[in-house]
């Protein structure tokens, strides 16, 4: 399994209308693409301006056509467009993880 790790951080204050605006224009759109997502989390403590979302492929190839399904979708521009005019987000992280041979997930 291929894990994406996507860290996100927003401009101090912003984070509720960032994720207000994805749960309505993003969410949906990205879900129908890429599956449902392993995680998605908000930081409570710490860089409190973050948020993480873990999607899961079967491998590099499986990523790269679902995201290039994604990115095809005009909704999705839309949401990109939207996003970016908000100008919310500060930075983006992702990791591409991979399990270790000795840990076997919950069911």
């Amino acid at each position: 399994m291929l894990y994406d790790l996507r860290t996100y951080t927003c401009h101090p204050g912003k984070i509720k209308k960032h994720l207000a605006l994805y749960a309505e224009h993003g969410y949906e759109v990205q879900r129908r693409h890429l599956g449902q997502p392993l995680a998605y989390m908000q930081t409570e403590t710490g860089d409190v301006n973050s948020y993480v979302h873990i999607w899961v492929y079967q491998n590099a190839a499986d990523r790269a056509a679902r995201r290039a399904s994604l990115q095809a979708d005009p909704e999705w521009t839309q949401y990109l467009a939207r996003s970016s005019e908000a100008g919310y987000l500060l930075a983006q992280r992702n990791q591409l993880m991979t399990d270790v041979p000795f840990f076997t997930p919950n069911p």
